[in-house]
Order: structure tokens, then C-alpha cells, then sequence
């Protein structure tokens, strides 16, 4: 969970995690003519909130360009839903095991993006963990504890090389029945790509886009700030901060065994899932990935989560521009230990700020 604080007042995680949409809410920063005025309006879709903080000449054309946002990532959720039958991701799903399917040219790259980090992580992002999700009851339903032989049968359809891109044709395929691609773990953070991608070219110079708790680009900085101060949680108490960053134009993402979990005779199983065993990941609390976007933060959380710290340091070797944070379950009971991690090549873009306050 990322929570934001911000000149003069704090928005706590809570409103990030509202059930209920915000209205807009203009504030102007100052009494004088002409200041900068804040708005800020919630939305749902993915099956969480998506908030956006903005500020800008005035009231109307905020909502408007923010209204804009929400209608893509409506488009975006439409497109992309596992649960809805008609979105084109599930009718990949039901027949790309039977035949080549045309792909639209957004969702092609993006796919495209998920298959590359799956390869550069040695599987440790997977988009084709789907069936897992569903065998551990973490897709519609409470948590299961499935039998060996059960996980054993969903491996089978696991691991991005089962999935098959035509460049040429902008077409996909699988060679195994019952692969299933989940961009659950991925699609969030294109959703906001996206509407920073439309509130920028609307004009919208000072942004920060949320989706849940999860997943925020800040664009620009707040009038008289160096750039959008980011907290996140404690992995054990939602209401203390474990670390602080201020970011601009900058994405940060948080994947957490807290968001979605169970617990079996005192076993906390999460449902961030291990492609490689089946089983979801132990003894990592959660992750923070700091990149200049919001796909990329998404899968790195995971790679960093699935990983470890040694794996995602290696990793770090050879991929620019990232910072890691890892909690890793600490010595002593609800205690953590972290590691904070970064590349080796790391060149911040100009006009960008990427910083761990200490």
C-alpha cells in the first residue's frame, strides 16, 4: 500500500483504498488570482480504485482531462478483464490453445513487454500463472490448500514459453492446452502509463495517478515541491510508514503478502505465486520497484518478490534506472529486515527525481 503526503496535509492510504468513488475536489494552493488549483476524483475499474490528484488553471478542464483517463482505463479493463467473457483477453485464452488469434496492437505490445521480462527473469514474472490463481482459490473464490498432484497438473499449462507472438501478423498462439495469461500483475501499471500518458497530452503538468494502493506514476511535482512525497507501509501495520520516497515523473509500485492472502493452521499463504514450484512465495513480506514507469514498476515487484534479494541484485546488473526495497520476514516475531537495492546504471532522466529520504 503507497500512501501520499503531500505540503500542508497528508492523504493517508485509506483514501486509496475507498470502496466508494471521490467526487472532484478543487482547492485552490493560495488566495491569489491565477494559483493552481488541486482536484482530486477516484474511479473504479480492474476491480480496484483508481485515483487521480491533479493540479492545474481550473476546475473544468482537470475534470475533463481526468474524465478522459478514466474512460481508458475503462477501455483498458474491457480489453483486458479475466472475468468478463467478451474481453478480448479471454477470448485469447479460450482458443489461442486452438488456433493463431489477431491481437489488437496495444495489448500485442503489451504482451510483448510481459514475454520479455518473463525471459530477462528467468520465469520469475510469468503472465501464464493464471491457472495457479485459480487452483489456489485466489480467482473468485476463498483461499485452498490444493493437493501435490493438483499442482502438479497446473504446472504443466505454467511458463511464458508456452506463448507464442507473431510480429509479423500481430498474432498469438499456445502450444499447450490450458495456458491461461493473467495480466493481473501487470495490467494496473499500464492502466496508469496510460492516463499519464492523457493527462499530459491534455496539458496536465502536476499528476498523481493511483491504482488501489499498488501501483502510482507522480507526474510532475506539487506547486512549491521538489517532487510527490510516497509512503510506504509497514509490511505488519498498515498505519506505519516503512519507508518515504519523493518521486517525479517517476513510477513506484508495491506487491505485498498483506494484499491477498489466507491462513491454514497459522501459514500465511499469499497470492503471489512462485511459477517455478506452483506454490505462492514464503518468507518475503513485499517489494517496492522505483522505474520511469508503471508496467515496468509492476513486474519488477514481482521479480523481486519471486526472486529474492541475490537474484534481483543480479538482475539490477544488467537493467538500468530501478530501485528495489525488500522486506524480508525479520529475526523476532512481526519484525522485518530490508534491503534496499539498485542498478548499476542508474542515470535519472532529466526532470525526474527518484530519492529514498532517509
Amino acid at each position: 500500500m503507497i500512501g501520499v503526503v503531500l505540503a500542508g496535509f497528508t492523504n493517508l492510504p485509506s483514501y486509496l483504498a475507498s470502496s466508494e468513488p471521490l467526487a472532484g475536489c478543487p482547492q485552490s494552493t493560495d488566495s491569489r488570482p491565477g494559483s493552481p488549483v488541486r482536484f482530486e476524483a477516484s474511479h473504479q475499474a480492474m476491480g480496484t480504485i483508481y485515483t487521480v490528484v491533479a493540479y492545474g488553471r481550473d476546475q473544468t478542464f482537470l475534470s475533463e482531462a481526468v474524465n478522459e483517463a478514466f474512460d481508458e482505463i475503462d477501455r483498458l479493463d474491457a480489453q483486458m478483464s479475466n472475468y468478463k467473457p467478451d474481453s478480448e483477453l479471454s477470448v485469447i485464452n479460450r482458443e489461442a490453445a486452438q488456433q493463431d488469434v489477431t491481437v489488437s496492437p496495444n495489448l500485442f505490445d503489451l504482451l510483448q513487454y510481459s514475454l520479455k521480462a518473463s525471459a530477462e527473469s528467468g520465469g520469475d514474472f510469468d503472465i501464464t500463472v493464471g491457472p495457479l490463481m485459480k487452483m489456489w482459490g485466489f480467482f473468485r473464490g476463498q483461499g485452498r490448500l490444493p493437493s501435490p498432484a493438483e499442482i502438479a497438473r497446473a504446472e504443466k499449462a505454467i511458463g511464458y514459453q508456452h506463448v507464442h507472438l507473431d510480429s509479423a501478423r500481430r498474432t498469438i498462439r499456445f502450444d499447450e492446452p490450458g495456458v491461461e495469461l493473467d495480466l493481473g500483475g501487470i495490467g494496473k501499471g499500464y492502466a496508469v502509463d496510460r492516463a499519464v500518458e492523457i493527462l499530459r497530452s491534455s496539458g496536465v503538468e502536476a499528476a498523481l495517478v493511483s491504482s488501489g494502493g499498488s501501483s502510482i506514476y507522480a507526474l510532475g511535482a506539487p506547486p512549491g515541491e521538489r517532487g510527490w512525497k510516497i509512503t510506504v507501509r509497514d509490511p505488519f501495520r498498515a498505519d506505519k510508514a516503512a519507508d518515504v520516497l519523493r518521486l517525479q515523473n517517476f513510477a513506484l509500485s508495491t506487491s505485498g503478502n498483506y494484499e491477498k492472502f489466507f491462513n491454514i493452521d497459522g501459514k500465511i499463504y499469499c497470492h503471489i505465486m512462485d511459477p517455478h514450484t506452483g506454490w505462492p512465495v514464503q518468507g518475503m513480506l513485499s517489494t517496492v520497484a522505483a522505474v520511469p514507469t508503471g508496467v515496468e514498476t509492476e513486474a519488477l515487484t514481482k521479480i523481486f518478490f519471486v526472486g529474492g534479494v541475490e537474484k534481483s541484485r543480479r538482475y539490477l546488473a544488467t537493467h538500468p534506472n530501478a530501485i528495489g526495497i525488500l522486506y524480508q520476514t525479520g529475526d523476532q516475531q512481526l519484525t522485518f529486515k530490508r534491503t534496499i537495492l539498485k542498478s548499476e546504471s542508474f542515470q535519472i532522466p532529466p526532470g525526474a527525481l527518484a530519492e529514498i529520504e532517509p
